[in-house]
């Protein structure tokens, strides 16, 4: 018989588990899901991450329901295509307000509370015994939807209207329909919301990048260490069919996930760890149409901003949107979602009752379960009419990281108070106020295919790092980040990476932040742009001129922190990502240039840090 690694590692997991907890203890350990509540209260399965921005609530729902669900329903958009969804709902007969959550990913997983990167669609067990239905459907083409995955496009919009509207007019509706959900379930959130479908009341998209070349391309740079896999994901799950997620194998697993000591050890896993996961599956068949073709387009086929791009771009929409909206992100989410949510921000300039949470470290794991309580406040306000107090006090509320665990508040972003301290990139490596003697600094980047099998040792570095002195008091950064840098190149094209370090006084080093460009789209529309947010639309191409000095402004993604006294910042800069040696945030990479290029900096470059008060 032929040797099956995949058939051989389920048996072993489903044997190992079988001995380890017999079913009839997981379903002792685990009862039945009609009764199962999710929450803070006693007796309730505990929920991982904050759930609250540091506000006490009032008249908040409580859960007095048990749980039905209906699955495997069609919902019909306008032109005949049938999307799958679940829904689960209160058991006692009524109309109650509605949760909608949409996504490419297996709606059948998202109660299995695996730490996987696609369970995004918020805890049922939480919203629905305090009087919501949970309706999580799957778009075009995924999940036994009919039709063809579109990828943000045009038609994922027009699905999303439709969605709403169907949910509003079953009879377990009430007509107040809310979204919930991060990452791609956030994305077609906004997606609704630019549609204006009468019955969507408000949104909760937490995490979510809302115009796609955010989050594929950075500034020109592809991110393939998060497409390739990301794509790869979504087609091998896309063809199981419920019986593969709702069998015994799974369900035991399930039933496993939910023990609370189990369960308690997953509240810490962040995109890290979600990426991990999503990568295991690369090697897992997928159909090649429409999920290669797709890749095609975004690694090859449509490199700069074209009108492939704007179909997917929902910044310009964004003033359409005039319902509620609550935004949020952690600061970790560098590469993918956080720079998103203030080009957003920007953007909703219609919408009322705007809000924004930003979290500090493990705000936002796999399963997502955070801010519950926060995003229950927000529709019993919205759906329910309740005074629950969540339009009290500022409306941007966030962690500073190394400053402590309480949330803090503004009126908007950027902060009131904010100054930008230029520091220098001296030819001594120092990062100082001073920039000094003028003088440059050389790294070298080398492409593909040069049958060297390692650098010489008369090489140039690939890397670059400045270093603070050591900081007499304590420093609090929070807001946009801008390098000026001033270079030369001995090739046409290249690329930059920025990132910006923490160094402890042991020399232990923690990277918080990072920005990126490609040099042939360094372009900057000076007339959108501002310090620390230059707007680059990467639309056209230019040469970089060889051996001239030009000045790049690169977008180094909004963060905040507490650098602690005699702690030093670190700013250190490449030009490709795949050494091993340069950070990779998230785990992510990016394709490289390709060109072989030796870089000269100059002292004469800046990094512009925000900062709460003077330096």
């Amino acid at each position: 018989m032929k040797f099956d690694k995949r058939l051989t590692l389920k048996i072993l997991v489903g044997s190992v588990a079988a001995a380890a907890l017999p079913t009839v203890a997981l379903r002792l350990l685990t009862p039945d899901r009609l009764s199962i509540v999710a929450g803070e209260g006693a007796k309730q399965k505990a929920l991982n991450g904050p759930q609250t921005t540091g506000r006490a609530y009032r008249n908040l729902s409580e859960p007095s329901h048990k749980i039905v669900s209906d699955r495997d329903v069609a919902a019909t958009m306008r032109d005949g295509t049938k999307l799958m969804v679940d829904v689960h709902r209160p058991a006692e007969p009524g109309r109650y307000p509605v949760l909608l959550a949409a996504s490419p990913y297996p709606r059948q997983a998202q109660d299995l509370g695996a730490p996987l990167g696609f369970i995004e669609a918020g805890n049922t067990e939480f919203f629905v015994p305090r009087g919501y239905v949970h309706v999580i459907a799957n778009l075009r083409g995924t999940g036994g939807s009919e039709g063809t995955f579109g990828f943000f496009d045009g038609q994922e919009r027009r699905d999303m209207h439709d969605l709403v509207e169907w949910a509003a007019a079953q009879p377990w509706s009430d007509g107040n329909v809310g979204m919930v959900g991060i990452s791609y379930f956030a994305m077609t959130q906004m997606e609704a919301a630019v549609e204006q479908p009468p019955h969507l009341k408000a949104i909760f998209p937490l995490a979510g990048t809302f115009d796609l070349y955010e989050s594929a391309s950075h500034h020109g740079l592809v991110s393939t260490a998060f497409m390739t896999p990301f794509l790869a994901m979504i087609g091998m799950t896309s063809k199981r069919p419920s019986s593969f997620w709702n069998g015994w194998g799974l369900d035991m697993v399930r039933r496993a996930l939910g023990i609370p000591a189990v369960h308690g050890r997953f509240a810490t896993f962040d995109g890290e760890a979600a990426m991990a996961g999503i990568k295991v599956l690369l090697k897992l068949h997928h159909d090649p149409m429409p999920w290669d073709q797709l890749w095609r387009d975004i690694v090859v086929e449509h490199p700069l901003r074209d009108a492939w791009w704007d179909e997917r771009n929902l910044l310009p929409m964004l003033p359409r949107v005039k319902i509620p909206t609550y935004l949020g992100c952690d600061w970790d989410n560098v590469p993918m979602h956080l720079p998103s949510t203030f080009t957003a921000y920007a953007a909703l300039t219609n919408a009322p009752d705007l809000r924004v949470a930003m979290l500090g470290d493990h705000g936002l794991a796999w399963p997502w379960e955070s801010l519950h309580v926060e995003t229950l406040a927000w529709y019993d306000h919205w759906l329910k009419g309740r005074d629950t107090g969540i339009l009290e006090g500022p409306a941007f509320r966030y962690i500073l990281p190394e400053a402590g665990p309480d949330w803090r508040a503004a009126k908007a972003w950027p902060l009131e108070g904010l100054t930008y301290w230029p520091l220098a990139l001296r030819h001594d490596g120092a990062l100082a106020d001073d920039e000094g003697p003028a003088g440059e600094r050389q790294l070298m980047a080398l492409g593909q295919g040069l049958v060297r099998e390692k650098r010489s040792a008369i090489d140039p570095p690939a890397t670059l790092t400045w270093t603070t002195a050591p900081l007499k008091a304590d420093l609090d950064m929070v807001g946009d980040i801008e390098l000026q840098l001033d270079a030369t190149s001995t090739a046409s094209d290249t690329a930059w990476f920025a990132y910006l370090q923490d160094v402890d006084p042991a020399g232990a080093v923690v990277t918080l932040t990072a920005g990126y460009l490609r040099a042939s789209l360094r372009r900057v529309d000076e007339a959108t742009s501002r310090i620390g947010a230059p707007a680059l639309p990467c639309r056209a191409a230019e040469a970089v001129p060889v051996g001239e000095v030009v000045r790049y402004r690169i977008p180094i993604a909004a963060n905040a922190r507490r650098f602690r006294s005699g702690h030093r910042l670190r700013l250190l800069l490449a030009s490709d990502d795949q050494d091993p040696t340069v950070p990779a945030l998230l785990t992510y990479r990016h394709a490289s240039v390709g060109t072989s290029s030796l870089n000269t900096v100059r002292s004469s470059s800046r990094l512009l840090l925000p900062v709460l008060g003077s330096a």
